[in-house]
């Protein structure tokens, strides 16, 4: 149940960076609501993950599978580049996370 807490709390950290990127400040309410809205609602999944998780550990895999999320939804929705240098920065995220969930703090 912890691994669909936290994937649940990264679909809506996912949320959170689109949301906030549509805000334009917070000027536009619809879109500030979903933004706060939707990092309410990763937060509490987030808190209910960490009752499993190493707080380092479910907080690294967390931001770092957000983040990835992020970017290459910033490519599918927003037509942003991903070169050389993003891929890489995406494949030693993936290795870290890899690395932590292989040193057995979960």
């Amino acid at each position: 149940m912890n691994w669909l807490f936290l994937a649940v709390a990264i679909v809506f950290e996912i949320a959170v960076a689109l949301s906030a990127s549509q805000a334009h400040g917070f000027t536009r309410p619809g879109w500030t609501a979903a933004t706060l809205l939707s990092g309410g609602i990763a937060t509490y999944f987030l808190s209910l993950a960490l009752l499993t998780f190493d707080v380092g550990v479910g907080y690294a895999i967390w931001t770092s599978a957000a983040g990835v999320g992020i970017v290459i939804l910033g490519v599918v929705l927003f037509g942003q580049s991903l070169r050389g240098r993003k891929l890489l920065g995406i494949a030693v995220v993936i290795v870290g996370v890899a690395g932590l969930q292989l040193s057995g703090a979960v």
